[in-house]
């Protein structure tokens, strides 16, 4: 089975405070005597679910176009993490992530916020740096989390210069209502943006019974 942890790009949607919001504009339609219908596109590198390439918070990271898709795809751990306020390195320990684990996805309260606004909500669950610098030692090379940001909201951005400055990728924006603990294949498909500090992705897991 394959479920989809992306959230849909639409009108209206929860957008990090200061990127750009998510338009889509018609260029032409049937209904209005043209002969296709077609659109434009306005959205930020880090509209919806998308990825976080090293190069977003360190100059000497790779960007959008250098990461093989080779480390999007593969075996995952999703960690359920519901209950907790913030993410810290002791949740992580006691989340019973298997040790051989290079891909994670943190399913937190997070996921329920999706279907109750438009508005971007201040008072997601976000990971704390000791959490982070835990991730770095266990070598996840991989993190994703489900709302638009790892970091708590007006914080100093110390968890992604750790994350990014070890050159890990970060999914931000995934949908993890449906899925349960355990291991998936990750299928994560970001847009080949030349040049960016993150694009947004398709994401979906691979159920692997």
């Amino acid at each position: 089975m394959i479920i989809d942890v992306s959230v849909p790009l639409r009108q209206p949607m929860p957008t990090y405070p200061g990127d750009a919001p998510f338009e889509l504009i018609p260029v032409v339609r049937m209904a209005d005597g043209g002969v296709c219908n077609g659109s434009r596109l306005m959205l930020g590198t880090h509209s919806g679910t998308h990825i976080d390439a090293p190069w977003h918070f360190n100059d000497a990271g790779k960007r959008v176009h250098e990461i093989p898709l080779a480390r999007l795809i593969g075996a995952c751990w999703v960690a359920d993490l519901r209950g907790y306020p913030h993410i810290t390195a002791d949740a992580l320990e006691r989340a019973n992530i298997p040790p051989t684990t290079t891909r994670l996805l943190l399913k937190t309260d997070n996921s329920a916020l999706w279907g109750q606004t438009h508005e971007f909500n201040t008072a997601y669950v976000a990971l704390t740096p000791d959490a982070a610098e835990w991730l770095i030692r266990r070598c996840v090379d991989v993190v994703g989390v489900d709302y638009l940001s790892i970091e708590r909201y007006g914080a100093t951005p110390e968890v992604h210069h750790l994350l990014c400055g070890a050159g890990k990728i970060i999914i931000e924006g995934l949908n993890l209502s449906a899925v349960d603990a355990g291991e998936y294949e990750l299928l994560c498909l970001p847009l080949l943006i030349e040049g960016a500090d993150g694009a947004p992705a398709r994401v979906a897991l691979r159920t692997l019974r």
